[in-house]
């Protein structure tokens, strides 16, 4: 249940009234040299928590996992958990749990309930390192036995990754300081790259659209080691201390309970990710941000909606998206593409609203977006309404700083 504060989260599918149904789209085979990774195949679900709990706490932590574990066991999509003390070292624990699909046990850990829940138990952990993975495949002690509530929900076949994790956070900040907050992180220095042997800082994108900001970032190995990295950076956190009193939402770094909400709230993850085997052969694509304009409760159905018209033309010869990443929480949905060329010219794909596969993505686009809240009227089939949404998407970037490249 205690959870580190910058992992992963995102949101479960809601329902959106009068729109065709979104749904779970299998991860494309990758080009040559291309990557594809999604959390929206469906499959199984398996998060596996490895807890340091402070020596002469063992039972206030049990005491304290009895207390919620109903609790954790009535959350739509929880299969069952299992909670394990070491052989060897008694202040290390391990928390297994398994989910119907990666949306309900992210929008659990995303939650205020899951906050609250596991606050009681933190004092009782020295540190912890969340991993979640799909499950490909499975033995089973009976031929034919099938895990209550599982069904046949595995993974056809593995993702292809490049070794990089691709995540975002955003919050907003108050009216009217928008100017001062940009010019303070346009102007941080930069940490090392380099974190450890096995893990790197490759890609650091801030963008603004009014008062929301977005930071996206790249790294090669493991997040959450290289989160950890940043925050300890004196450049880094001087420039979160000036950014305190501009925050909507007010933060105490100090308190680490009130850094852990902030950074928990704040997470965006990326559900979905594809890279053309072609982006090695542009010398400097264009990097766009998009934040769409969302109906209430349509956010988790857009994502899919992204996911499955990136999927449908990941490796066309002639797009001009050569990667393109989502973004999800909630009702927020970010959209960063990388594009060959000039971006105006190509706004459908840059939204990732052009036709593609069956040709229903543009026509379920207008059910999710909320075109007047933009200001837009007209149908997206319309060159002239694509333009404007384009317009009104784009975020502003602030800054895009890459790591030097390693010979």
């Amino acid at each position: 249940m205690p959870v580190s504060p910058v992992v992963p989260t995102a949101s479960p599918s809601t329902d959106v009234p009068d729109a065709p149904d979104v749904r779970d789209t299998p991860a494309p085979s990758a080009a040559p040299g291309g990557v594809s990774i999604s959390a929206f195949d469906g499959s199984r679900v398996r998060v596996v928590l490895m807890l340091d709990v402070h020596d002469g706490m063992q039972q206030e932590f049990l005491d304290g996992y009895e207390r919620i574990r109903d609790r954790v066991a009535a959350v739509p999509g929880h299969v069952s958990d299992q909670l394990c003390q070491s052989l060897e070292n008694p202040t290390q624990w391990l928390l297994t749990s398994e989910w119907e699909s990666a949306a309900p046990f992210l929008a659990w850990v995303n939650s205020d309930e899951h906050l609250d829940a596991v606050q009681p138990l933190q004092d009782c952990v020295r540190d912890t390192r969340s991993l979640r993975y799909s499950i490909l495949r499975e033995t089973l002690p009976e031929a034919g036995a099938v895990p209550a509530a599982a069904g046949d929900q595995l993974t056809a076949g593995p993702r292809i990754g490049d070794n990089v994790v691709r995540h975002a956070l955003t919050f907003t900040v108050r009216p009217g300081s928008e100017e001062k907050v940009a010019e303070l992180l346009a102007g941080y220095q930069s940490p090392d790259a380099d974190v450890d042997a096995a893990t790197r800082l490759l890609r650091t994108s801030l963008f603004m659209h009014g008062n929301r900001v977005v930071r996206a970032v790249e790294v090669q190995g493991d997040l959450q080691t290289a989160l950890r990295h940043v925050a300890r950076q004196p450049g880094v956190r001087a420039v979160e201390e000036a950014m305190n009193p501009h925050l909507e939402e007010d933060r105490d770094l100090d308190d680490p309970h009130s850094a852990r909400r902030f950074f928990t709230r704040a997470a965006m993850p990326a559900v979905h990710h594809v890279t053309s085997g072609s982006v090695a052969d542009t010398a400097r694509p264009q990097r766009c941000a998009l934040l769409y304009p969302v109906r209430e409760g349509a956010g988790p159905e857009l994502a899919r909606l992204l996911a499955r018209q990136d999927t449908s033309t990941a490796y066309t010869p002639d797009s001009p998206v050569l990667s393109a990443t989502v973004f999800h929480r909630d009702d927020l949905v970010v959209r960063l593409v990388d594009v060959a060329g000039d971006p105006d010219e190509v706004p459908a794909h840059v939204l990732g609203l052009h036709e593609a596969g069956d040709g229903a993505g543009v026509a379920v686009a207008e059910r999710l977006l909320d075109l007047g809240a933009a200001g837009i009227e007209g149908s997206l089939t319309e060159p002239r309404t694509l333009s404007l949404l384009f317009a009104a998407a784009r975020m502003t970037p602030v800054t895009d700083r890459r790591a030097p490249v390693v010979s």
